[in-house]
């Protein structure tokens, strides 16, 4: 299993930002799909949840509304797609294969890197 995420970056309150994450070494799409992300004061957060075919998603409460997950099979890409961004959404962003509806006690075994995210004015 192989994850890369990219498109973090510095962003102003406010602002919108996609992570994308593109998968290898196992068959993408009949995995479902997750974010996470981790920060040292709020911790490890489970965000978001896209199931094989893309057909049912799944959202935290803390980023319902504001965050949009979506995959595409074809290339083998899952994108999370952050909008209105703040300061407590500043983190290292993880993509992982795998279903969750909760946040787990530690980060999946079948993550990426993670890519940083920071919101400052």
């Amino acid at each position: 299993v192989r994850l890369v995420e990219s498109g973090g970056a510095l962003v102003q309150p406010g602002e919108s930002l996609t992570l994308s994450c593109v998968a290898s070494g196992f068959t993408f799409s009949a995995s479902s799909m997750a974010w996470f992300r981790q920060s040292p004061g709020k911790g490890l957060e489970w965000l978001s949840t896209v199931t094989q075919s893309g057909e049912s998603t799944f959202y935290a409460n803390s980023v319902k509304g504001r965050f949009t997950i979506s995959r595409d099979n074809a290339n083998n890409t899952v994108h999370l797609q952050m909008n209105g961004l703040q300061s407590e959404d500043a983190a290292m962003y993880y993509c992982a294969k795998g279903f969750w509806t909760q946040t787990p006690s530690v980060l999946p075994v079948d993550r990426g890197q993670g890519t940083q995210v920071t919101v400052s004015s």
